[in-house]
């Protein structure tokens, strides 16, 4: 699929400077594009790459001041990579349809009404007094459990499971592997010290614009609901467990396990092997760093690091500090010696 510049700058409402006929039909980063290809820059520190790139269009947002020379024609957007990512969105629905019909063979209960425009694939099961919302996109091999409600526009990709009475909202994306509504850890000795099953009778709930990376694993509440709010972005291989609570707008990067009970706030970000303890809250607006252990609450926004959580700079400070221990170790012992 090939596009010239003039589409692309007519499609994003971008300013064009150079050829309207320059043709891109792919895409690349621009410290080693070749010709053919898109590439955006956002960054002052790319722009030198312009001199002598090979790419036929760049977007370049529009505070970025460059007077050098460029062989590439410029499409000028107000901020580069929302457009690139706005185009690639439309270059992913010509190159990616909707799919629409139920292939055979597949399982749905009957008394389930289904929208015209849904799609079930091939080997899929669909339980009792499911409701499918318009436009839903239900992969090969999925499972829906009795009682459940998808919302429009949802896609569900090749073998996820979604257990009874789960409730996903409109416009999510669950890929392949993500299993929702699995029983929570849940369990307490007895007398004789045998671990007994405390049944989950809760559910799950997952509020709209959500997406869900793969082999992610989002646990049933032990009562009441294990809550997704919307917008939220979680990554693959991720661990939520029963009764958590997820803000707005947060991000969970590849690898965060978020113990029982645990409430985190809007707009955070917890980097990739993040753990967080059960039965605490944190505040909206906190980002933690990668392999961040939270073992308590967190009151206050902010940037934190390490185990436990404290100030990001602080953190810092103290690495540099752990790295010289052996060093500081040695000096003390030669200063004892000498006593």
């Amino acid at each position: 699929m090939t596009f010239s510049a003039q589409q692309i700058s007519q499609l994003l409402q971008g300013e064009l400077l150079g050829n309207p006929e320059a043709a891109v039909s792919d895409v690349s980063r621009i410290e080693n594009a070749a010709e053919g290809t898109l590439c955006f820059i956002g960054e002052e520190r790319y722009l030198h790459y312009l001199a002598d790139t090979k790419a036929s269009v760049v977007l370049i947002s529009r505070d970025l001041e460059y007077s050098g020379t460029t062989a590439a024609t410029l499409i000028r957007v107000d901020n580069a990579r929302a457009a690139m990512a706005q185009l690639l969105a439309a270059v992913s629905e010509a190159l990616l349809p909707k799919k629409q019909g139920i292939e055979q063979p597949c399982y749905i209960a009957s008394g389930n009404i289904l929208p015209d425009d849904i799609y079930v694939g091939a080997f899929a099961y669909v339980g009792s007094n499911v409701r499918l919302g318009e436009g839903v996109q239900i992969y090969p091999n999925c499972y829906i459990g009795d009682n459940c409600i998808i919302g429009s526009n949802t896609v569900l990709y090749a073998g996820v499971k979604v257990y009874h009475h789960s409730v996903i909202g409109n416009n999510c994306i669950l890929h392949s592997g993500v299993v929702i509504g699995a029983d929570g850890f849940g369990f307490e000795p007895d007398a004789d010290g045998i671990n007994r099953k405390v049944p989950q009778i809760g559910n799950v709930v997952i509020e709209d614009d959500v997406e869900i990376g793969a082999n992610t694993t989002i646990d049933r509440a032990m009562m009441g609901s294990t809550v997704i709010h919307k917008n939220v972005k979680i990554d693959n291989l991720v661990q939520v467990a029963h009764n958590v609570e997820v803000g707005e707008s947060t991000f969970l990067c590849a690898q965060v396990g978020i113990a029982g009970s645990t409430k985190v706030g809007r707009h955070c970000v917890l980097a990739g092997q993040v753990g967080v303890a059960g039965h605490i809250e944190i505040a909206d607006n906190c980002v933690f760093g990668a392999q961040t252990g939270i073992p308590g609450s967190i009151r206050k926004a902010g940037v934190y690091q390490g185990y436990p959580a404290i100030d990001a700079n602080i953190w810092r400070r103290a690495v540099v500090g752990f790295k010289n221990l052996p060093e500081l170790q040695h000096i003390v012992y030669n200063l004892q010696k000498k006593q």
